[in-house]
């Protein structure tokens, strides 16, 4: 081989070699980290006294980010200027204005949510780091827990504020709180190293971020009496979480407009009104409710409906018999029309719609429309058998059956047993509204009046029922003494009694 061509075949084998190292494949497979970010150190140490932090470095064993750190890191009390954060590789470094630090107070800083690792995201716990600007620390505590006042069931989400007591009512419309601690998933709250002094303490939904109470879709809690912080022998606080009642006066109004000279004249094009049904056209389907209406969807708001186009029959031995019904507007869902009856089980019904049933303002008519559908039978419903204790016998205790977001049941106990039939199959919740006022419905409170919202007591847990079953529920469940011959687990779900 010649030199030239040589020296050619030792380049080309050398470039195939520098290439393969170029390109490194990653192994594949292996097991996913699943570890959060560990801490290794914190800069100045934790625990400090007599000093003003001013920058905290917290040193991890691998790369992290943050996640919405101005609202996730924390300082408590709170100062007037943000902290800010940053990720210096797997660093974090938070700063304070240690100049707005107060004399003699002692400050903890709370990461929350905020550090995960870069790759995996997984999530750092919750880490509070403590100082005080004096000789010793504040070791007092407030605890308690946030219930949403509508359910009577713990509330997530939450912030739990602390203003000092001789601040006004509205102090919480208009300034952040001293101290802030966001409440756990169960719910619970702890302030620790509080000062000997007492506080006015509220829990807020706070839609914005703010920290400043806003109204309308913010939640609110406050309590009677203010909040005194103690040391080992703790009261837990309760905090009953509510929306209040706004009225938009300007809203309300009417309004009258002056109509538009130079609108244009010419004639409105014809819309045809249509509507859908909450019923399965197939007739093999058992789709319709027996305890609701059939319901008429429009499109659009429709003026008028003219009784006398719609023939609603029932299959009768292979006949169609007229029904008798009646038709009621819904009053949340204006769009909506019911159709009322008292309808037979698993039958085949028959809606036939002429021309112009329904019209609107504008006088655009509904077209002709025929829809046949079938109806549910008894075996495609369940039961529920609730047992209440007697002490809730009385008409200022209402209860209330629910699935979903729909009400299936609201009203006042008489008996200390309700059976509950042509159930849905479904997974039910309940619970009972203390209705002090006896108005028949669950009042809220308000803020400025302090007024408490209605207690409500939950039913703790789920009641799921099946098609064709009955399901008996103790509303506060008995401890059961369990037999030594019996084993097997108490079944609480049977088929109903015929």
């Amino acid at each position: 081989m010649k030199p030239t061509a040589l020296r050619s075949v030792i380049v080309i084998l050398i470039l195939s070699i520098l290439s393969g190292c170029a390109n490194i494949v990653p192994p594949e497979g292996g097991k996913k980290d699943a570890k959060p970010p560990k801490l290794l150190q914190v800069s100045p140490a934790d625990s400090q006294v007599n000093t003003k932090v001013s920058r905290l470095e917290m040193r991890f064993d691998e790369y992290v980010q943050l996640n919405n750190a101005s609202a996730e890191v924390q300082i408590s009390p709170l100062i007037s200027l943000p902290i800010t954060s940053q990720v210096v590789g797997k660093k974090v470094i938070i700063k304070i204005p240690d100049t707005l630090l107060k004399d003699n107070t002692t400050y903890r800083l709370s990461t929350n949510a905020a550090i995960k690792d870069l790759h995996e995201g997984n999530a750092f716990p919750p880490y509070t780091y403590t100082f005080s600007t004096g000789a010793y620390f504040d070791s007092l505590k407030l605890m308690g827990t946030v219930y949403n006042a509508a359910t009577g069931l713990p509330d997530t989400g939450v912030f739990v504020l602390l203003y000092d007591y001789d601040a006004s009512d509205s102090i919480v419309v208009r300034e952040k709180p001293r101290y802030v601690v966001k409440i756990n998933a169960q719910g619970q709250f702890v302030f620790d190293g509080m000062p000997a002094r007492k506080f006015r303490i509220y829990a807020l939904h706070d839609a914005n971020g703010n920290l400043v109470y806003d109204g309308n879709e913010e939640m609110i809690a406050f309590t009677d009496t203010l909040a005194q912080p103690r040391p080992d022998t703790i009261i837990p606080i309760s905090l009953y979480a509510f929306k209040e009642l706004f009225v938009d006066t300007l809203a309300a109004k009417e309004t009258k407009r002056k109509p538009n000279m130079f609108a244009d004249k010419k004639p409105k094009e014809k819309i045809i009104l249509t509507f859908s049904i909450n019923a399965d056209t197939n007739i093999n389907k058992r789709s319709l409710d027996v305890t609701k209406p059939l319901i008429l969807a429009f499109d659009k708001y429709n003026d008028t409906i003219n009784k006398d186009k719609l023939l609603l029959t029932v299959d009768s031995a292979g006949a169609d018999v007229e029904v008798a019904y009646t038709i009621v507007r819904d009053t949340v869902l204006k769009n909506n029309v019911w159709i009322k009856t008292e309808w037979k089980e698993d039958a085949i019904y028959t809606a036939r719609f002429m021309k112009a049933f329904a019209k609107d303002s504008n006088n655009n008519e509904s077209a002709p429309a025929k829809y046949t559908f079938r109806t549910r039978a008894d075996e495609d419903y369940g039961i529920i058998d609730i047992r209440l204790p007697i002490k809730y016998k009385n008409r200022k205790y209402l209860l209330m059956v629910t699935a979903d977001k729909d009400t299936l049941y609201y009203k006042p106990v008489t008996d200390t047993a309700l059976v509950l039939k042509k159930m849905n199959p479904a997974t039910y919740t309940m619970r009972i509204v203390v209705d002090e006022n006896e108005n028949g419905s669950w009042d809220t409170g308000d803020l400025f009046e302090k007024r408490q919202p209605e207690k409500v007591i939950p039913y703790v847990g789920s009641i799921p029922l099946k098609a064709g079953w009955e399901s008996v529920v103790d509303f506060e469940p008995k401890p059961r003494i369990k037999d030594k011959a019996d084993t097997s687990p108490e079944k609480r779900d049977k088929p109903p009694t015929k």
